[in-house]
């Protein structure tokens, strides 16, 4: 792959692979989403035997169908599970696996089930985190992620590390299909690096070569992504409370 291939042609070009290969499944169509794959099952398995994720006592994950198998896993272990609704639009869920029985546990893992059994939290009672997982649609092997277009898990991320619930150092982590890992993707400011990518037959690990961002860019914050994330006014009146 070029270098020169921007982000909309590598979502493409990955949608139509994971089609034409077979290898995609429910939800469909996948374009447009965080893709669904054969073998998700075994690159959580692959992610979840890792030291990041063993020592994790809270941690983030993206809710789409793919990462299901992660997400599941983070409450069967006993940690507590923050999840990001669809397009933040009613902020975030904790799920504290200590209050939800145990024969639901495979339900609260799916989107509809975390809204039944999970709780909305502000960020004021948000756990730090120790662990993020993010879903992909592209991922290069330098750590630059290719989401679905929307911007979301950017926006997710600069929210925390701007409300001291992220660190530099904290890891994020992705589960993909080994036909989503590319050469080479493009990096925008407010991108954030993988550091470890899972697929169903390795783990990479990535050597990062630049910082994280350390929190919103808000320069690049719209009136609408204000009138629809309520969570990101709460965060922007805070900003402003606390400037000297």
């Amino acid at each position: 792959m070029e270098r020169s291939e921007d982000k909309e042609a590598i979502r493409k070009r990955i949608w139509r692979s994971l089609e034409e290969s077979g290898v995609s499944r429910f939800p469909r169509p996948i374009k447009g989403r965080i893709p669904n794959f054969l073998g998700a099952e075994k690159a959580a398995r692959n992610l979840v035997h890792l030291s990041e994720f063993q020592r994790a006592r809270a941690v983030k994950v993206n809710p789409d169908a793919p990462q299901t198998p992660v997400r599941k896993t983070v409450l069967s272990e006993g940690k507590l599970l923050i999840m990001p609704t669809p397009r933040l639009r009613r902020g975030f869920l904790a799920l504290d696996p200590s209050s939800i029985p145990g024969s639901v546990l495979p339900r609260a893992s799916t989107i509809k089930g975390a809204f039944a059994h999970g709780r909305p939290i502000s960020i004021e009672d948000l756990s730090t985190i120790d662990l993020v997982v993010a879903g992909s649609v592209a991922v290069s092997r330098s750590g630059a992620r290719v989401g679905k277009g929307g911007g979301y898990s950017e926006i997710e991320y600069g929210i925390l590390r701007e409300s001291g619930l992220l660190a530099e150092e904290t890891p994020i982590a992705t589960t993909v299909h080994d036909l989503q890992v590319v050469d080479n993707a493009p990096v925008e400011d407010h991108d954030f690096l993988v550091d470890i990518i899972a697929t169903p037959s390795e783990v990479i690990r990535v050597n990062r070569g630049r910082r994280q961002p350390s929190g919103i860019l808000w320069e690049k914050v719209t009136p609408k992504m204000l009138e629809v994330m309520p969570i990101l006014r709460e965060v922007r009146k805070k900003r402003v409370l606390n400037q000297p």
